[in-house]
């Protein structure tokens, strides 16, 4: 540990002092906690990776226990954001670039912005010339950037395992024009499994690690003439993910009309609750998809035991989740890579479902998966 970070109980201090204020939707006073620190000598560094991190991760672990709305979670994060660009104003954050140029982007379709922020900081204050691109960004705008202003590296991330796919295009198109990719983010897996297998030219579990991986130097790749993301991934020529992914309004469809047999509650819903109902069935048909993209069962099983959690965290017993996986294994039954993750999948709900005590044969109008939206 740097000799910069603050001792144990100082960071605590800090932590709880911005937990108040960001659960208070006081920015003023959120930016107060961390200028205060700075002044008195804490390091830009460890303010972000110290004290807003582990901050903005308490968030979403009490959204996820219920115990945070999902306003109160978007206020949280809009403020970390806010306070995250006020401190890179602070003297005790200013830089003269001496470095290479990085560029830090979010994949395609991937909102989650902050892990990406605070490596862009963090890359700053090290003395790196960073461009930073946000969230979301198209791999055709990202690859115009490159031609535009060039990059020693750039630097990906990735917080939603469904964003993989579009990972996987940005990494071939980047080192397609000869820049090397630094993959992060929780979608990666937590030993960058994913990265790798995605082709990546290095994978990092945090800012810091990022900061060290890029300054130790990543080899320019050498594209191969005609390289296509089915290389490498071989398994994808049996069109699985391809079939499933564009059959995902079809089978969305099938299982609401089959959930109204199976829960007669669920005739009774609003149209609203119908509605969510169905975003959250074609999230557990994307969730399939990426993981017969990858062909990984972790990806899937993982996903169920998150959501089981989530519904019971809700009051909504998981075995709401069961008719989903058995209508969608009778409308894939023909399709063998998928009808083993579905199993898997079902082998997890009921082991989930055992540790919390659900009996099997117990029927519970309650089970509606449209509880996943509390307001409904």
């Amino acid at each position: 540990m740097s000799a910069d970070i603050l001792a144990a109980p100082d960071v605590r201090g800090l932590q709880e002092q911005l937990w108040a204020a960001v659960t208070g939707r006081d920015e003023h006073a959120a930016a107060a906690v961390l200028f205060t620190a700075l002044d008195a000598g804490t390091d830009a560094e460890t303010a972000l990776l110290d004290v807003i991190a582990p901050v903005q991760a308490r968030v979403g672990t009490e959204w996820a226990a219920n115990r945070l709305s999902v306003a109160q979670e978007h206020a949280a994060s809009a403020i970390a954001e806010r306070v995250i660009a006020a401190l890179a104003h602070h003297p005790a954050a200013r830089t003269t670039p001496r470095l290479g140029r990085v560029t830090v982007a979010c994949v395609d379709q991937e909102w989650h912005v902050l892990p990406a922020r605070l490596l862009a900081e963090v890359l700053t204050l090290r003395g790196w010339q960073v461009d930073f691109l946000g969230a979301q960004v198209p791999t055709p705008h990202l690859i115009g950037h490159l031609h535009n202003n060039g990059a020693d590296v750039v630097a990906l991330s990735s917080s939603i395992p469904t964003r993989l796919p579009a990972a996987h295009a940005a990494v071939t198109a980047c080192q397609a024009v000869g820049v090397p990719v630094l993959a992060g983010g929780a979608a990666f897996g937590p030993d960058g499994r994913y990265a790798l297998r995605l082709g990546a030219d290095a994978w990092a579990p945090d800012a810091r690690a990022a900061a060290r991986r890029i300054a130790e130097g990543i080899a320019v790749p050498v594209p191969a003439a005609g390289r296509q993301q089915i290389d490498d991934l071989p398994h994808l020529g049996d069109q699985e993910y391809t079939l499933v992914v564009r059959s995902r309004p079809q089978l969305v469809r099938e299982v609401l009309a089959q959930l109204e047999s199976r829960f007669p509650a669920a005739t009774a819903y609003t149209e609203q609750q119908r509605e969510h109902t169905a975003q959250d069935i074609s999230h557990i048909v994307e969730y399939l998809g990426v993981a017969l993209y990858m062909d990984d069962d972790e990806l899937f099983t993982g996903f169920l035991g998150w959501t089981a959690g989530i519904l019971e965290a809700r009051q909504v017993p998981a075995v709401s989740l069961r008719p989903v996986l058995d209508v969608l294994g009778a409308e894939l039954k023909d399709f063998p890579r998928s009808t083993r993750l579905l199993g898997a999948a079902h082998t997890t709900l009921d082991a989930h479902l055992a540790a919390v005590g659900h009996n099997p044969g117990a029927s519970d109008d309650r089970s509606a998966l449209s509880a996943l939206h509390p307001g409904s």
